[in-house]
């Protein structure tokens, strides 16, 4: 039943400092707009919600209509789940309440806050909550699928750092999930994804950083150079985490004119700690090869997040796996499928994982692949929906090439792959442990615009 006129459209509650969109508004088109391309749904409304009471009658009303409901943070899902055609759009971006208790280390973070935000809100007070490698990610929606980002082997996932998380469920309740009040919903938050309701607000355990360094280092992409990064990388310390990018090097200024467009690692490197330890962390990185670029120094956390232009939505496929290893075979795999593609950008990021991510039990949340020692990316820019399916192509050969025995994917990188990928995010019982939380707090499968897990 979609919402067709102003007589039946969804009207927020008496006093309410919430808005509600619909097309005829001159913001509309700006304010549906999700942050990759590919997507232009139209939502008969979307609901700026002020705090969980506007949440709840926004999901009462899109459950009594039968209407299909997203829900929307960052907009960053890669399979468009922010947004939809004809249906509600709760959008938390308003939710913007940061409440730093110092002297215990905690934070309360509303759902609509940014990575980039919390960061900067927490960097006079040396702490830090990890969260990916993009500023504008919303924290509500990276951390309920757990969150690797660039502290992630010296302070696990996002999730290892959640305390609690207030949401609204399918049948308008407000609930507090913790360890003591609905454990079991608390355990499947930290990794089940958007299942469970609405979420607005976070609590954190926040850690200490007194000091950092981090930023790019750029080198040559050769079979050697490759293995060498990702042994230097599972060798290093766990104060030290990294992002691969391996990838034709764009054309930018501090490159040498020769060297655009040939391979390239553009790696991200990350030390949680003094310089001194840093340098030498960081050393047997910079003597992989003849450098092509170091911006990598002491300096504040936020500045690991590149500039975004909001109004860049790049259109792009890409498949996540979990392997055991990248030696010179495999370095040679990765060097010749991309050399052969003619996307405009392609791209293999390897991500070494381990540490403090690895120690949590598999079974402690929904996140269960804790052992996998890498993480791999793959991705290519498409040329229009005519350009799409061989894109595509090239990235399952790719994936296929690469593939070591395990089916495992992390859901944050999950794009629109249908039921068996997102089944392959939760192995084992946590999949049917996750499906018996879903019966119970969404049996009707309301929230069903995500990686879905259906009811039980």
């Amino acid at each position: 039943m979609p919402i067709s006129t102003a007589a039946n459209a969804f009207r927020l509650p008496a006093g309410s400092a919430g808005r509600v969109i619909a097309a005829t508004d001159s913001d509309y088109d700006k304010l549906r707009a999700v942050m990759y391309g590919g997507y232009d749904k139209r939502p008969a409304q979307i609901v700026r919600v002020a705090d969980a009471n506007d949440a709840a009658a926004a999901i009462g009303y899109a459950r009594d209509n039968r209407l299909e409901l997203a829900v929307r943070s960052g907009g960053h899902s890669g399979a468009g789940h922010s947004t939809t055609d004809g249906g509600l759009v709760i959008d938390v971006r308003d939710l913007k309440g940061i409440d730093i208790d110092a002297t215990n280390q905690t934070v309360w973070v509303g759902a609509g806050v940014t990575a980039i935000e919390l960061t900067e809100a927490l960097a006079p007070h040396q702490l830090i909550v990890g969260f990916g490698d993009a500023g504008s990610v919303g924290v509500s929606g990276i951390t309920l699928g757990g969150g690797v980002g660039y502290l992630a082997r010296k302070h696990g996932l996002s999730i290892d750092s959640l305390l609690a998380v207030e949401l609204v469920t399918a049948n308008g309740q407000q609930l507090l999930a913790d360890a003591a009040n609905h454990p079991e919903l608390f355990w499947a938050l930290r990794g089940g994804g958007g299942n469970f309701g609405v979420v607005t607000r976070l609590k954190f355990r926040l850690h200490p950083l007194p000091a950092f360094t981090g930023g790019m280092l750029v080198l040559p992409a050769t079979p050697k150079t490759i293995a060498g990064f990702v042994a230097a990388a599972k060798a290093a310390p766990e104060e030290l985490s990294s992002i691969a990018n391996v990838m034709p090097a764009p054309p930018m200024p501090f490159l040498p004119a020769e060297q655009h467009g040939k391979l390239v690692i553009l790696a991200m490197l990350a030390f949680a700690g003094e310089p001194e330890a840093a340098e030498k962390a960081l050393a047997p990185f910079r003597a992989l090869a003849a450098l092509l670029a170091d911006f990598v120094k002491p300096g504040p956390y936020a500045g690991m997040y590149p500039p975004e232009d909001p109004d860049y939505h790049p259109t792009a496929v890409s498949v996540n796996l979990l392997v055991e290893r990248i030696g010179t075979p495999e370095a040679q795999t990765v060097v010749g499928y991309l050399e052969e593609s003619d996307a405009s950008l392609r791209v293999c990021q390897i991500r070494v994982l381990g540490g403090a991510l690895g120690r949590v039990a598999p079974s402690a949340t929904a996140y269960a692949h804790r052992k996998a020692p890498v993480m791999i990316n793959l991705a290519a820019f498409y040329d229009g929906e005519a350009d799409k399916p061989a894109k595509q192509a090239w990235l399952a050969d790719f994936m296929q090439a690469l593939h070591q025995g395990e089916d495992g994917a992390y859901v944050n990188f999950v794009g629109d792959e249908g039921p068996d990928r997102v089944r392959a995010a939760y192995p084992g019982d946590t999949w049917d442990r996750l499906r018996q939380v879903k019966r119970t707090y969404d049996p009707q499968n309301l929230f069903r615009l995500n990686q879905n897990i259906p009811p039980a």
